[in-house]
Order: structure tokens, then sequence, then C-alpha cells
């Protein structure tokens, strides 16, 4: 079973323009909208692998009922804390240069007492045969150790977790032991005190600190640069696919949901990275937040190469 937390979801509002004209007016080509939030994207990519996975979190007004009606259209159950507030509004500016602006709301104020009701609904579905996806930001008012504590209180149930976080969530994160990570390079480069673009081999002895610390994989996503995947027994890099790109945003969680997903398949190693990029390659050719296909994947997985590291 496959739990992915989605602490922070959003309404994303994806706009095409020709160029952002500052303080000017700005037509609108093309607007999309889509349920969002990281772990909400990598519920609905699990969907389209074929896999699937529940959606955790926190919802409030009419935004999250209308993230809640697009999950159960497609097919996700959800099983969320309502709370007082709006669930936010992401609104991402895509210009025809291929840059990003992107106007992020807070969302709404989460009480402890409304955390502790997460926590315990996350601990019922929590055992030997269960992955939480820990993914992106957390709410106003929830304190910073927050995926660590969910970390240890699933882990005494047998559970595992792939952590996708940055910043302080993510350092805090690590001292609980989660069993996978998948941070970018910047968020490896901030971690490890780079003040520099850092090679190969020093991202690649980053990663292995971090399996000396109990992580089981470290999966890197490094752009065009492609991504590396450091577990027991099996170091690798993989360039990135060659594809038609409408924008980067949503590559990383795809790369998470196909972790969990072959994770969940009991996929080998081989089968795991040919998974990771393929369905990252495929999230860039669509648009918004929107996960690519299963046969854009599929196809995808062919073209694969894996370089051995070490």
């Amino acid at each position: 079973m496959i739990v992915t937390v989605t602490m922070n979801p959003a309404i994303d509002k994806t706009v095409d323009i020709e160029a952002l004209e500052r303080g000017g007016l700005n037509r609108i080509q093309k607007v999309e909208y889509d349920a969002g939030g990281k772990g909400i994207n990598v519920s609905k990519t699990i969907r389209e692998l074929g896999g699937k996975s529940i959606a955790a979190g926190f919802l409030g007004g009419n935004a999250g009922r209308t993230i809640e009606a697009v999950l159960q259209e497609k097919g996700i159950p959800g099983d969320f804390i309502w709370v007082d507030g709006e669930t936010r509004t992401n609104t991402k500016v895509f210009e025809k240069t291929g840059e990003v602006t992107e106007l992020n709301e807070p969302g709404p104020h989460i009480s402890k007492e409304q955390m502790e009701q997460l926590i315990q609904k996350l601990e019922g579905y929590a055992d030997d045969q269960t992955l939480f996806i820990l993914a992106g930001s957390i709410p106003n008012g929830v304190d910073k150790g927050i995926y660590a504590e969910i970390i240890r209180r699933v882990h005494t149930h047998g559970a595992k977790v792939l952590l996708d976080a940055d910043g302080e969530l993510f350092r805090n994160a690590l001292d609980a032991g989660p069993d996978m990570i998948k941070p970018n390079r910047v968020e490896l480069e901030e971690y490890a005190g780079y003040d520099y673009r850092a090679s190969v081999e020093e991202l690649l002895q980053t990663a292995r600190e971090f399996r000396g610390k109990g992580i089981g994989t470290v999966a890197v996503s490094m752009g065009k640069s492609g991504a590396m995947f450091v577990r027991d027994g099996y170091e690798v890099k993989c360039p990135a696919l060659s594809v038609k790109a409408h924008s980067t945003v949503g590559a990383g969680d795809a790369m998470v949901a196909a972790l969990a997903y072959a994770w969940d398949e009991g996929l080998d190693n081989e089968q795991t990275v040919r998974m990771c990029i393929a369905t990252s390659a495929g999230a860039v050719t669509t648009i918004g937040t929107k996960p690519p296909s299963r046969e854009l994947v599929d196809d995808l997985v062919k073209q694969v190469v894996i370089e051995t590291l070490g």
C-alpha cells in the first residue's frame, strides 16, 4: 500500500502567455486547472502508471472540495482532515521562452490538534506493507520537525517512508531515518554545503553518506544532467532523455511516483531506474502538473541508458 501525504495541497492553475509584462496587461493564451500539491501529484502519476495509492493530508473550503472531486473522478481514494480556511491556489505562468513564474498562496493555518489527528490517521494505515510518501511544503502553524515525527511514529508499526522535501524540513527528517529520499541536485548541494556546482563524484559521495546513515535508496534528480541512484551494491547514473519539453514542473514528483510504484510492484534495481527516468522525462512533456500516460512511459523506458558509477 502507498499513502501519499500532502499537508499543503493546492489547485494548480497553469497559464500560458507570450511574454510576462510586469506592471502591464497580460493576455492569457491557455489556462489549465488541476488538483495539486506534491503528494497529490504523486498519487495522480501512480494512478496513470497503473498503481494504487491513498491520498491524505489537509483540505479546506471550495478549493478543497474541488480537489476531493478531482481525486474521486480519477479513482484515487482520499482520506483528508478538513480544516477551516481555504486550500490554496498556486498559479504558474509559462512564457514562450520557457521561463516560469510561480505565485503560491500560503494556505490555511493548521493547529496542533489537527496535526495529531492526521498522524493518528496515518498510523492507522501503517504496517510492514505500507510506504508513506512525505512530500512538499507544510502549512502555517506546523513545526519543521513534523516529517521526522511522522517517520518515527509510522516506523514503530514497521512502515517505510519515502521523503521528498528541502531545507530545514529535509535536514530535520534525516535524523529519523527515512527509507528512501529523492533530493534534487540543488537540495543536495545545499545540504552538503557546496557553494558551487558539485561534480557527479561529489554528489555520489554525499549520497553514500546518506546510505551510511541507514537510508536504503538515494535518488538524485539532476535536471538536464539526468539522475543518480544509489542503493545497496548498486550505484548508477542515467543521462536525461531527449523529449519535447513543455515544462520541468512536476518532473521530480513523477520520479517519486515511479520510485514508489516500483517498490509496490517489487521491481528490481534496473527496472526501477528505467521507470523513474522514463516517468520523469514523460512529465516534462505535459501541460501543468498532469502526469504522462503509461503508453508514453513504456516507450521512453526503452531509451534509458544506465551508466555504472564508482
